[in-house]
């Protein structure tokens, strides 16, 4: 049995009998199923349908063939290759679907590389489903027929085995690829995007963006520190190794670091491991060698470091997905030892420490929010200061209308007060010329001579009155030591008069004073 060939199905089995061919089409959603199954020799082609000699060897089969109302004379197939249907989108509806992720299928990125193509079987071989991402359908059709040659798989693995068409061009269409596909795994090396292709730091970088699109569980990342060059070996020509160098130097950008690669992967939020190791061929001595697996920067520059085969890779990137928990965010370096003894992958993977740069960026995220949280706090606090400043500055303009206002009223007052002033300055100008020392003298003159004459006429009044009295009083007191006799009529003596009062000028004439004598009886 053959490995399937699109992300449908394209199954191939072997068998006896006359070379016939039985196939089928179904339309699911956007995408056609072929199913063929082939006797023996999949590529032998019967002669075209208008050639005589084939309708008469029709004729000469029999009922055989008429029984068979599905029978197809591949005379006009012109290559075996046809029968690959080209999916222009591939996997969009399995991208789309609401179905469940399966926990057991991975997709492998450059599933026709090198190490791809051993660690897509080494995953069948422990059960795991393959969605195996290939540049194009074509060659990954040879492949399989190559593997059904050679029994490298199984006929029950060849049923888990799913290809579809994927590139390394964007993130997107590999997230459409990988499907339901909850692991990923991904080789950075030379002939690792199909049989002489290269995949960089800068294509595994888009995988796993991809992975965090598809809500992928786990990603592996496989990386070869060994030489450049085909199959990770050089190849000693003077010329490639110019055209090498130019080809760097021309270059529009050079592929991130391992470093700077392993920095954008943290800041992603999908769990990684990170497998570094120096690569070499299956057929070499290290390959019966022992794994060693330390953790990153350990075996730098260590003399006694032998190289990994790709199968070993293959079957170590199986036995993480089988525990990927033991290798959550981990960076490892793996290489050979003849004196390694073979661990099981909890004893391998359980000393090394989880990478510090998720670790680092995730502080580096909590500090960042703290300080946005704290930067907003503070402008909030200065929008509210500044609410408040513009409240008191609004105050302060109605203030200062208000003073302008009454300012403006007070110089109105001011100036009406000044006008009623000057009037009054220039009547009391007119009165001043209107008064003289004179005027005023006699004025003054005539008015206390009106006091004068007035309080003396009071005084004699109060005196006559006065002097009646006690006339009045002696005469009754007389009277009683009188003798009672008879009433004598007497007229009264006549008084003399009195003498005229004197007048007199005081103060040069300004004010006149007047004597009166008054007798005593």
């Amino acid at each position: 049995m053959a490995p399937a060939l699109t992300s449908n199905s394209f199954r191939v089995a072997p068998g006896g009998g006359r070379r016939r061919s039985l196939y089928s089409t179904r339309e699911h959603k956007s995408l056609k199923t072929v199913t063929v199954q082939a006797k023996q020799n999949l590529f032998s082609f019967g002669k075209p349908q208008g050639d005589a000699s084939s309708e008469e060897e029709a004729k000469g089969e029999g009922s055989a063939n008429k029984a068979n109302r599905f029978f197809i004379d591949f005379g006009k197939i012109p290559d075996a290759k046809s029968l690959v249907p080209v999916v222009t989108s591939p996997s969009t509806t399995l991208f789309a679907s609401t179905r469940r992720k399966d926990p057991r299928a991975v997709f492998v990125a450059g599933a026709t590389g090198q190490a791809g193509a051993r660690i897509s079987w080494a995953l069948l071989r422990q059960g795991f489903s393959v969605r195996a991402g290939v540049p194009d359908l074509p060659s990954a059709q040879d492949l399989a027929r190559v593997v059904s040659t050679y029994k490298i798989i199984s006929p029950e693995e060849s049923k888990r085995l799913n290809a579809v068409e994927s590139s390394f061009s964007d993130a997107e269409s590999i997230a459409k690829a990988i499907g339901l596909a909850t692991k990923v795994v991904v080789t950075v090396g030379a002939a690792e995007n199909g049989p002489s292709a290269e995949v960089t730091t800068d294509d595994a970088l888009e995988v796993v963006r991809a992975a965090q699109l598809a809500g992928v569980d786990h990603v592996a990342v496989v990386y070869n520190s060994g030489p450049v060059g085909f199959s990770g070996q050089s190849s000693y020509n003077v010329l490639d190794g110019i055209s090498s160098f130019f080809s760097n130097l021309f270059a529009r950008s050079q592929p991130l670091t391992l470093g700077e690669f392993l920095s954008k992967v943290a800041e992603l939020d999908v769990s990684y491991t990170l497998i570094k190791a120096a690569f070499t061929e299956d057929y070499s001595d290290e390959s019966s060698y022992g794994l060693v697996v330390s953790e990153e920067g350990s075996t730098a520059g260590t003399a006694s470091e032998f190289k990994v085969s790709k199968s070993q890779i293959a079957k170590l990137v199986a036995d993480v997905f089988s525990d990927t928990s033991i290798a959550e965010n981990k960076v490892v370096e793996v290489s050979t030892s003849p004196t390694a003894t073979s661990k099981p992958i909890q004893e391998l993977f359980s000393a090394i420490p989880e990478d510090g740069r998720r670790k680092a960026y995730a502080e580096a995220v909590a500090k960042a929010k703290a300080e946005e949280e704290a930067a907003e706090e503070k402008a909030l606090e200065a929008e509210e200061a500044a609410k408040k400043l513009e409240e008191e500055v609004k105050k302060l303009s109605e203030k200062k209308a208000r003073a302008t206002s009454l300012s403006k009223e007070a110089q109105q007052r001011v100036a009406e007060a000044g006008s009623s002033l000057d009037n009054l300055f220039i009547k009391a100008k007119g009165l001043s010329n209107d008064l003289s020392w004179d005027k005023l003298s006699s004025q003054l003159t005539a008015a206390v001579s009106q006091i004068n004459n007035n309080n003396d006429d009071d005084e004699a009044m109060e005196e006559k009155k006065a002097r009646t009295q006690i006339a009045t009083v002696r005469g009754q007191a007389k009277a009683r030591n009188l003798p009672s006799k008879k009433a004598v009529v007497k007229k009264p003596p006549q008084k003399p008069k009195p003498k005229q009062p004197e007048v007199k000028n005081i103060f040069g004439g300004l004010f006149k004073q007047e004597t009166i004598y008054i007798d005593d009886d």
